[in-house]
Parts: C-alpha cells; structure tokens; sequence
C-alpha cells in the first residue's frame, strides 16, 4: 500500500499588526523628541579662519548676548544641578551677573577639575564686556580658554 502524501500547507504570517506597532513608535518619537534644546540667549558669531574643533564633554559655556548680558552653562546636566539648583538642572544656560561670575567660575572648578572654558560672544557685544569677561578669567586663574567663532571662507576669483 503506498502512502498518500499530505500536501504541505504554507505558513502565513500576518503583518499586519507588526506594520501598525511600527507606525506607533514611529508616532510616539517624532512626538516626543526635542532635536535642538531651546538656547538661553540667540548669538551671532562672529568670523575667523580658526579650524580647531571644540571639545563635546567637560566644557564650561560663557554666551556674551548682544545686550552684554552674561549667561553660564555646563554640557552636564549634573553640573547644571550642583551650580544652579534642581529648577535649573535641564537648561542649556542661567543669567549671572558679571560680579558673581567670578565666584561662579572658582566653586566649578573646584567640583570639576577638568572643565574646558568655552567662551561664546556675540559679533555685535560690545568689546568692554567681552574685555571685562577676559580679566576676570585671568583673575580667577582661568589663563587657557576658547573663543568659538564661525569658519570664514576665502572667496577667491
């Protein structure tokens, strides 16, 4: 007697399910995410041919507004918290004024060692502030920082 061969039945799987968690996921991240942190103070760089790259960790911010208002930031959220309280912990930088800026500088050193002072002016600040801001890192022992500038090309014709 031979034996009859059951004909193989195929797997189907349905995809549809899969297809809609998918477009829910997709939903909830383009909702939910902040690309760019909302910035304390807008600024206008000003232009220089410097190539040099800036550091992405440990970095202390000074944004120069256009105004000559003084704002200090950290790239931690921690430091953020230690310097400025638990309010302060998620923004990108807090007003200070130019006296206080001083003591500001000396108490973030002295919880990070290894901060990288970035120091961030606005192409139309005044230069007296900007001045004032150099002496007083100089006065506090801040003698190596960076100025960030826009890259400047050379049209050549």
């Amino acid at each position: 007697m031979p034996r009859i061969k059951k004909k193989r039945v195929a797997v189907r799987i349905d995809m549809t399910p899969l297809v809609d968690v998918a477009f829910l996921l997709l939903t909830f991240f383009m909702l939910t995410t902040q690309f760019k942190p909302p910035e304390e103070v807008e600024i206008a760089l000003p232009l220089s041919h410097s190539e040099i790259k800036l550091p992405e960790s440990n970095t202390m911010t000074i944004n120069i507004g256009k105004d000559g208002k003084l704002y200090l930031g950290f790239d931690s959220a921690i430091m953020m918290e230690r310097m400025f309280g638990q309010a302060n912990r998620l923004r990108q930088a807090v007003e200070v004024k130019l006296d206080a800026l001083g003591d500001m500088l000396i108490k973030a050193r002295i919880s990070n060692p290894k901060l990288i002072t970035i120091v961030k002016s606005d192409a139309d600040a005044e230069y007296g502030v900007v001045s004032d801001v150099i002496d007083l890192l100089q006065k506090v022992q801040i003698t190596r920082f960076n100025m960030v500038t826009n890259f400047k090309v050379d049209k050549k014709s």
